[in-house]
This record gives structure tokens, C-alpha cells and sequence, in this order.
């Protein structure tokens, strides 16, 4: 191996400490940095080129550790880590921020009418879709219709929990009705995550030792995985759609807000994307992505295991 750099850093693993929640969200501050989402198709794969050369024992002369990594998260923002795909740009962890701000700022600003709440639950739920696919187990895919059937299932439950809910706020203060698309939110996931990666339920995941032998496939981890996943996207919206409704509640009685309406939904955007900011690699880090069965554990799964 030639260059600068030793051939003992494993870039199969995440550069910071995984088994502590400063590590994790040192790693998914940088799989989340919407930065990412800017970079050109040459540097993508520039960054795929680094990493794969390395793999394979060549390194480029003066290249550095830092650029080694850098490289490495690149590649890993663009590329599916199973199957090695390019992924859709909406559906890469670093588009979730400036996606997810747009999105929740218009839902959490026209949540007043019947046809504002149809429009922007059928967007998020349609951009929720994406994401879950794009980032689907490489060992079980999707049939379309099993796709389909996540993606209408999951728009129709946030569409009746908005309009139920909406129904209900409208006798009571305005502030409640704030909070009517977080509750839309929260029930479409508990849907559409479980429905987008049924097949995972279904067959199971893949469960290794420590050394990466395969043991098999299990669908009790993929339940305990798909729940945290949950928990987790549900908590991400906390911050961004539980602190502006204060916020904007407050500022729509000031002057200077009445009299530009039109600045509601820029400022909700704007309000949501810095709570985003932090939510999504803070939550994203709360369950570590890797763990490794006891043997007491594998004892107690069924087949298949």
C-alpha cells in the first residue's frame, strides 16, 4: 500500500464511537449535513473512487485521513450502503433537514382548510414514502404493491387524523389547532413505516456476530428495529412542530405580522428548520444502528430465528 496514510483505519465503520450517544450524533451530524445535497455527480463520484481504491489497498499520495473520511461520508450520503446504489436525492439523509422544514412550516401554516390539509398531508406522506424506500433493507425489497399499499395507507391515516382532529379544535383555543399536523404526523408514521418495510417483518433481517458471520435472518429484530424507528422519526418532530406553534401563536398578535401575513410561512419554515436542525441527527442517534445479539437472546427467537 502506497501514500500517507496505514492500512488499519476501517472505513467499514462509522468514524466516531458508536456505542455511546456522542458518538452517534457526531456520526449523523455529518450523514444529516444538508451540504451534502449541493455536491455535483463528479464529486460523488470522485468520493466513491476514494473509498473504493482504499478498500482495495490504493491510496492517492497526500491524501489524508480527514479527506479519507470526508470521502467516505460522501459516498455514504449518496450511495445505499447494501446495495451500493445511487439513492433519489429527496430520499438521502442530508436532503431530510431542508426537505422536512419545508414541508412541516407549510403544513403547520395551512392547517386552517379542508383542501390545505389534503394537499400537504398527501406531500409529506408522499415524501415520507420516498425516504422509508430509499433506505429500505437491501435484503428485503418492496413489491409494488406492497408499496402502494403502505404509501395509501399511511396518506389516508394522517388525512383522517388531520380533518377528525381539525374538526374537534375548532371549539376550543386556536393554539391547540397548532398542533393538529403533529398528531397527523405522529399516526401516519406509526403507519407507514411498519407497512413500507413489511417484508422485513416478514422474512426478517439479518443478524451477525461481532466478526460480521451471518447467523440467519429475524423477524423478532426487525420488529425491536422498525419500533425504534418509530420512536425515533416521531421524537425528530417534536422540537419542529411542538416549539413554533408558541412562537407564531404569540407573534400573529403583533402589528407587524398582521400586517404582512404573508410572512407566517416563511418565518414557520425558518423556525422549523432550526429545531431540524439539531432533531434529526439528535434522534437519529438515540438507537445505535448496529447490535449484537446475547446468546440468550438468540435463544429465545424463533425461526426463522
Amino acid at each position: 500500500m502506497s501514500g500517507e496514510l496505514p492500512p488499519s483505519i476501517n472505513i467499514e465503520e462509522p468514524r466516531w464511537d458508536q456505542s455511546t450517544f456522542t458518538g452517534r450524533a457526531n456520526h449523523f451530524f455529518t450523514v444529516t449535513d444538508p451540504r451534502n445535497i449541493l455536491l455535483s455527480d463528479a464529486q460523488l463520484e470522485h468520493a466513491g473512487r476514494v473509498v473504493r481504491d482504499y478498500r482495495q489497498g490504493i491510496v492517492p499520495p497526500g491524501l489524508t485521513e480527514n479527506e479519507l473520511w470526508r470521502a467516505k461520508y460522501i459516498y455514504d450520503s449518496a450511495f445505499h450502503p447494501d446495495t451500493g446504489e445511487k439513492m433519489i436525492l429527496i430520499g438521502r439523509m442530508s436532503a431530510q433537514v431542508p426537505m422536512n422544514m419545508t414541508i412541516t412550516g407549510c403544513m403547520m401554516t395551512f392547517y386552517r382548510t379542508t383542501p390545505a390539509v389534503v394537499f400537504w398531508q398527501w406531500v409529506n406522506q408522499s415524501f415520507n414514502a420516498v425516504v422509508n424506500y430509499t433506505n429500505r433493507s437491501g435484503d428485503a425489497p418492496l413489491t409494488v404493491n406492497e408499496l402502494a399499499t403502505a404509501y395509501v395507507s399511511a396518506t389516508s391515516g394522517a388525512v383522517a387524523t388531520a380533518l377528525g382532529l381539525n374538526a374537534l379544535t375548532k371549539r376550543v383555543s386556536p393554539l391547540l389547532g397548532r398542533f393538529v399536523p403533529f398528531a397527523a404526523v405522529a399516526a401516519a408514521n406509526c403507519i407507514n413505516i411498519p407497512l413500507m418495510r413489511q417484508r422485513e417483518l416478514k422474512v426478517g433481517i439479518p443478524v451477525t456476530d461481532e466478526e460480521g458471520t451471518r447467523l440467519g435472518e429475524s423477524a423478532h429484530a426487525a420488529r425491536q428495529a422498525i419500533a425504534q424507528v418509530v420512536v425515533s422519526r416521531v421524537l425528530m418532530a417534536v422540537p419542529g412542530m411542538g416549539i413554533p406553534p408558541f412562537i407564531m401563536n404569540a407573534l400573529e398578535k403583533k402589528a407587524s405580522l398582521k400586517r404582512f401575513p404573508w410572512m407566517s410561512a416563511p418565518i414557520q419554515v425558518g423556525l422549523v428548520g432550526f429545531c431540524l436542525v439539531f432533531a434529526t441527527p439528535l434522534c437519529c442517534a438515540l438507537f445505535p444502528q448496529k447490535r449484537f445479539p446475547s446468546a440468550s437472546e438468540l435463544r429465545t427467537y424463533s425461526m426463522p430465528f
